[in-house]
C-alpha cells in the first residue's frame, strides 16, 4: 500500500516536467492515474463485503517510538478511497479540458496529484503520526490548488485563511496523537478500539476530545471555523468540486467516523457534536439561500451538509451511524455533480450569477439532465439516491431514543433541508430552465468533457436510488460496520409505505420548492447577510489576526529594528538576565580573593591606562582618535598576557589588533561624516547594560576561581598534546588540531563577513555613480 501512495507522488511530481501539457492533445491521459487506482481499489469490495478487516503493509518508521506506516483497508476507508480516485477521475479529465491552454496546467495536476496521494494517506493510515504527516499534506497541497490563480489577489488571500484554518487544526490533531499515544501507548488505530473503556475514563478523555473536535471542526468547515470554506470558492471549479465535494471537506468527517468506536457513545462526544453539528446544518443551509454566485451556494451547501454528517455521528444511533454512511456517498455525488456544472456554466457563460442565467437547457440538455437530477437529489426527490438518505436521516431523528430530544432532532433535520432542497434548485434548475437571460444567448456548446463527468455522477446518483442494494449490500454495511464498531444492518428500498416519515419527505419538497419560488427572485438576498457581518466568526477571527499582526510587528521592531547595536544590546540583556536569575538564585556566591596575585606597579599602569583608553574611545568626536584608543586598549591587555606568561597570546592578540586598526583606517574614508545620534537617555541605558555586562563577567570569573573543576579535559590535552598532534604548546595545538575544524568555520565565517563588508563599501546610489 505504502508503494500506491509513494508512486501517486512519483507521477504527480512527474507532471512538472511536462510544460507543453496544455497544449498537448494527451492530457487526457492523465486521468488513467486516479482510473488505474479506483479499479485497484475497487478489486478489493468482495474482502471488505465479507466482513474482513484487510492489514495491507506494515513499515517501521521509528520503531523506538511505536511510529510506523501502517495501512489498513476497511469499509470506511474503502469508500473514501473509492470516493478519492472515482470522483478524482472524473475531475482529472473535466479538468484536461477546463484548463486547456493554461500555461500552468502541468503545476495544476501535479498539485492535484500530490492531494490525492495525501488523502489517501489519510484514509488508510493506522498509525497517528502517519495519519497526522497526511493530513498536513493535504493543507499544503490545497493552499496550492485554493491558489492557483495566484495573480488574483483575493486567491492568494483565500488560500491563507484555508492554510491557516487547517494549519491551526492540524496543531490541534498532532497534539491528539500525542496525548493518545502516551496515554494508551501505542499509535495503532486498530489496536486503540481494544483501549476504548480506559480512554473514556481516563481524566484526560475531555482533552482528548478537545483537541480530536478541534482539528476535525477546522478540517470539515463547521461552526465557527466554517468561514474559510466560501473563501476557498475563489479556486478553479475542477478544485472545488474534489476537494468540497468527496476529499479535503470529508478528511474531518473521516476523523471523527474513525474515533467514533474508540472515544464515541459518551455524553461529551455526542452532546458536542449534536449541537455543533445540528448549528453547521442549519447556518449552512439558511446562508445559502442568501447567494446569488453559484459556487457560492454550494459552498454553504457543503457546511450544511458536514454538519448533518458531524450531527448524525453525535446521535449516534445504529440508525444515524448508517444515516452518516449512506450521507457520506449522497453528498459526494449530487454535490460533485453541481460543481462540474457550475464550472460548465462559469467557463461557457463567463457568469455564475445564477439572477443572469436561464433557459440553458437548450443549448446544454445532457447538462441541464444531470443538474436537474443533481438538484432532486439534494432535495430528496422520490427515485434519487438523495430519497433514501434523507428518509434514513428522518427515520434516525425521529426514532431517537431519547423522546424528548427526538422532535426537536427531527425539526431540525426537516428545516435544514427545506432550505437545502430550495438551494438546489436555485443551482441545479433556475439557470437551465425557464427564459433564456441575456447572458445566455448564443452560448457555445460544451465539450463532451464538460459534461460527461458530471452526467456520469448524475446516473449514478439516479441508478442507487433506484436500486440502493447495488451499495447498500457493498460498501455501505461495512463502512457503518467500521464506523460503529459492530455489525449494523439496515435494508435499503425505494418505499416503505405511508408513514411519518414520508409525511416528513412530502412536507420538506412542498416547503422546499415553496422557498425556492421565493428566493429565485430576490436580486438584493445578500444585503440581509451583509447587515450582519459585523457579528460574524470571520470578521472576529479576522479581527483578532489583525490585532495580533499589528503586535507581532511592534514586537519584531523592537527586537529587530535593523541596527546592529541593538541586536548586540537584545542579547547581552537577557543573558544577563538568565544567567544572572541563575548565578544568584542556585550558586551561592564565594570570592575568594586570597588566591590572587597582588598588583604590581606596571601592571596597575597597564590597568589605569587601558581604562583611560576605554573612556576616551567612547567619548571622543574623531574617529581616528576613537580607533586609536582601540588599538591601545588591544596593545595593554597584550602586555597582561605577556606579564602573566602566555606570549603566543600576546603574539596574536598584537598581530589582530594592528591588523584591527589598519582595516579601520582604510575604511574611514568611506564613511559620512561622523554624528552623535545617541541622547543623554540612550547613553545611561548603555552605561548601565554594560556595567552590569562586565560586571556580570567578573562575577562568573572570580566564582570559577573558588568552583571545583573537573581536569579530565586538560588533563587529557596535557597528556596528548605531544603524542597525538607532535606539539609542545597545548594552546596551539588544541587550536589547530583537537578543535581544528572550529577554527576552519570560525575562518569561513571571518572570511564571509568580510566579504560583506567590501559588498557594503562598494555600494554606490545612482545618484553617486552619476556624480562620479
Amino acid at each position: 500500500m505504502l508503494f500506491i501512495i509513494l508512486l501517486t507522488f512519483v507521477l504527480a511530481f512527474s507532471t512538472l516536467f511536462l510544460k507543453g501539457l496544455g497544449r498537448s492533445k494527451f492530457t487526457g491521459l492523465l486521468t488513467l492515474i486516479p482510473f488505474s487506482l479506483f479499479i485497484y481499489f475497487l478489486s478489493y469490495l468482495p474482502k471488505i463485503k465479507s466482513g474482513k478487516e484487510v492489514l495491507l503493509f506494515r513499515n517501521e518508521w521509528v520503531p523506538s517510538l511505536g511510529i510506523a506506516f501502517d495501512f489498513k483497508l476497511d469499509g470506511l476507508s474503502l469508500l473514501f478511497s473509492l470516493l478519492i480516485t472515482g470522483i478524482g477521475t472524473l475531475v482529472y479529465w473535466y479538468a484536461s479540458y477546463y484548463l486547456k491552454g493554461h500555461v500552468y496546467i502541468h503545476r495544476f495536476f501535479a498539485y492535484l496529484g500530490l492531494f490525492m496521494g495525501a488523502m489517501l494517506g489519510v484514509v488508510l493510515s493506522d498509525n497517528l503520526i502517519s495519519l497526522f504527516v497526511f493530513w498536513e499534506l493535504t493543507s499544503i497541497t490545497s493552499f496550492f490548488l485554493i491558489g492557483f490563480n495566484n495573480e488574483d489577489e483575493d486567491s492568494r488571500k483565500s488560500a491563507l485563511w484555508a492554510l491557516g484554518i487547517t494549519g491551526l487544526g492540524g496543531f490541534f490533531l498532532l497534539s491528539f496523537a500525542a496525548i493518545m499515544g502516551s496515554i494508551a501507548g501505542t499509535y495503532s488505530i486498530h489496536e486503540l478500539l481494544t483501549h476504548s473503556d480506559f480512554l473514556k475514563e481516563h481524566a484526560s478523555y475531555g482533552v482528548l476530545l478537545f483537541f480530536l473536535f478541534m482539528g476535525a471542526f477546522t478540517k470539515s468547515a463547521q461552526f465557527p471555523f466554517h468561514f474559510w470554506l466560501p473563501g476557498a470558492m475563489k479556486a478553479p471549479t475542477p478544485v472545488s468540486a474534489y476537494l468540497h465535494s468527496a476529499t479535503m471537506v470529508k478528511a474531518g468527517i473521516y476523523l471523527l467516523a474513525r474515533f467514533t468506536p474508540v472515544l464515541g457513545d459518551h455524553l461529551y462526544w455526542n452532546t458536542t457534536l449534536q449541537v455543533i453539528g445540528g448549528l453547521t446544518m442549519l447556518f449552512g443551509a439558511i446562508h445559502s439561500v442568501f447567494r446569488k454566485d453559484m459556487k457560492g451556494i454550494l459552498a454553504y451547501t457543503t457546511i450544511s451538509a458536514l454538519g448533518m454528517i458531524v450531527f448524525l455521528l453525535g446521535v449516534g444511533s445504529e440508525k444515524a451511524i448508517y444515516a452518516a454512511s449512506i450521507f457520506i456517498l449522497v453528498h459526494a455525488l449530487y454535490k460533485a455533480t453541481l460543481f462540474l456544472v457550475t464550472g460548465t456554466v462559469d467557463h461557457q457563460t463567463h457568469t455564475r450569477d445564477i439572477t443572469q442565467l436561464g433557459g440553458l437547457r437548450k443549448t446544454m440538455p445532457a447538462l441541464a439532465g444531470a443538474a436537474l437530477i443533481a438538484a432532486l437529489s439534494s432535495a430528496g426527490i422520490p427515485l434519487t439516491f438523495g430519497f433514501i438518505g434523507k428518509e434514513i436521516i428522518y427515520d434516525a431523528t425521529y426514532t431517537y431514543p431519547l423522546n424528548q430530544w427526538a422532535l426537536a432532532f427531527t425539526g431540525a433535520a426537516v428545516l435544514t433541508n427545506v432550505f437545502l432542497t430550495a438551494s438546489g434548485f436555485l443551482v441545479g434548475i433556475k439557470p437551465f430552465f425557464g427564459k433564456v437571460k441575456d447572458a445566455c444567448q448564443n452560448v457555445p456548446k460544451p465539450s463532451i468533457q464538460m459534461w460527461l463527468p458530471p452526467v456520469v455522477l448524475s446516473v449514478l446518483s439516479l441508478l442507487f436510488g433506484v436500486l440502493p442494494q447495488l451499495v447498500n449490500n457493498g460498501i455501505l454495511t461495512a463502512t457503518a460496520r467500521a464506523i460503529g464498531g459492530k455489525p449494523i444492518d439496515m435494508e435499503l428500498a425505494l418505499w416503505h409505505g405511508f408513514n411519518e416519515i414520508v409525511a416528513l419527505s412530502g412536507a420538506t419538497i412542498l416547503l422546499g420548492t415553496a422557498l425556492y419560488f421565493a428566493f429565485k427572485g430576490y436580486q438584493n438576498s445578500l444585503q440581509v447577510v451583509t447587515r450582519f457581518y459585523s457579528l460574524s466568526p470571520q470578521h472576529i477571527f479576522g479581527f483578532i489576526v489583525e490585532k495580533f499582526r499589528l503586535f507581532a510587528y511592534s514586537y519584531t521592531r523592537l527586537f529587530q529594528s535593523g541596527y546592529l547595536r541593538i541586536y548586540l544590546m537584545v542579547i547581552i540583556v537577557f543573558f544577563i538576565g538568565l544567567v544572572g536569575y541563575k548565578l544568584f538564585a542556585d550558586v551561592p556566591l564565594r570570592v575568594n580573593t586570597e588566591g590572587l596575585s597582588e598588583f604590581r606597579v606596571y601592571e596597575l599602569v597597564v590597568f589605569l591606562i587601558t581604562v583611560a583608553a576605554i573612556f576616551f574611545a567612547i567619548n571622543t568626536p574623531s574617529r581616528l582618535s576613537a580607533i586609536a584608543a582601540t588599538g591601545v586598549v588591544g596593545y595593554c591587555i597584550c602586555l597582561i598576557f605577556v606579564f602573566y606568561g602566555a606570549p603566543d597570546l600576546a603574539m596574536t592578540q598584537f598581530a589582530i589588533d594592528t591588523l584591527t586598526v589598519v582595516l579601520f583606517v582604510l575604511v574611514l574614508f568611506k564613511l559620512p561624516g561622523f554624528l552623535k545620534l545617541s541622547n543623554r537617555k540612550i547613553q545611561f541605558r548603555d552605561a548601565v547594560v554594560s556595567i552590569a555586562f562586565g560586571g556580570l563577567i567578573s562575577l562568573i570569573t572570580l566564582q570559577a576561581l573558588v568552583s571545583p573543576a573537573d581536569k579530565e579535559i586538560s588533563r587529557y590535552y596535557a597528556e596528548n598534546a605531544y603524542v597525538l598532534a607532535k606539539g609542545k604548546n597545548v594552546v596551539n595545538v588544541i587550536l589547530v588540531d583537537f578543535r581544528g575544524f572550529d577554527t576552519l568555520i570560525e575562518t569561513i565565517v571571518l572570511s564571509i563577513a568580510a566579504l560583506g563588508v567590501y559588498g557594503l563599501l562598494k555600494y554606490r546610489t545612482k545618484d553617486e555613480e552619476i556624480s562620479e
